[in-house]
């Protein structure tokens, strides 16, 4: 096992203004009537859980491919990947408000290709927001040439997707890259003979479980 480096607090960054401003709101109204301020605390609590961004411990082996994300397995299937122009197999990761949003490198690689797509905000869940939903695109390379890209697909109520990855960058297994606000998906796509280790239903947690191994070379 080993923990992949982990650059900030437990709290996710990209949710401290919002944090700030919930508790912020809660202790003004606080001060006015407790009564009235329970709804405030309970959004504040609820944002507290939705920004949370635990360390994981990752499994090791070579050849696994890592949860990109926390959430339910709704695609394991043999498909086309656009973005790096090849048959592939999907899987896909679906996040609810409940699930830690945090996005992780599914695999050590080099970043060959970001590229972002405005899109529609269907429920992440159906299979047709893959393709139709704002989204953002991340092509790897692994350090023995096999592509694994990862797309973060923005959901219903999702109206940010971040990525901090860029041309070039060199990541690591289990690594943070992005950030997606309030449901959405990570879809990965795995070069064909790559064995899933999860079927649909599955709860999966970013970077503690494999979803699949890669064809031996």
């Amino acid at each position: 096992m080993n923990k992949p480096h982990y650059p900030h607090p437990i709290i996710a960054k990209e949710g401290w203004p919002f944090l700030a401003i919930s508790i912020v709101a809660a202790l003004i109204v606080s001060l006015w009537s407790f009564a009235v301020s329970i709804p405030f605390w309970i959004i504040a609590l609820f944002v507290l859980q939705f920004f949370r961004d635990p360390q994981r411990v990752a499994p090791e082996g070579d050849n696994l491919v890592l949860s990109p994300a926390d959430g339910r397995i709704v695609a394991v299937e043999e498909v086309y990947d656009i973005y790096a122009q090849r048959d592939a197999i999907k899987i896909s990761v679906f996040m609810n408000v409940f699930n830690v949003h945090s996005n992780r490198s599914p695999v050590d690689g080099t970043v060959k290709k970001v590229q972002y797509f405005s899109g529609r905000f269907f429920n992440a869940a159906l299979d047709k927001a893959s393709l139709e939903n704002e989204r953002n695109a991340m092509v790897l390379e692994t350090p023995d040439g096999r592509t694994v890209t990862a797309v973060q697909v923005a959901g219903l109520v999702a109206k940010r997707i971040l990525c901090y990855a860029k041309q070039g960058d060199e990541l690591k297994r289990g690594q943070r890259y992005g950030f997606i606000r309030f449901g959405s998906r990570v879809d990965v796509y795995l070069p064909l003979g790559s064995r899933p280790r999860v079927v649909i239903g599955d709860k999966v947690s970013a970077t503690s479980t494999a979803l699949a191994d890669l064809p031996a070379e």
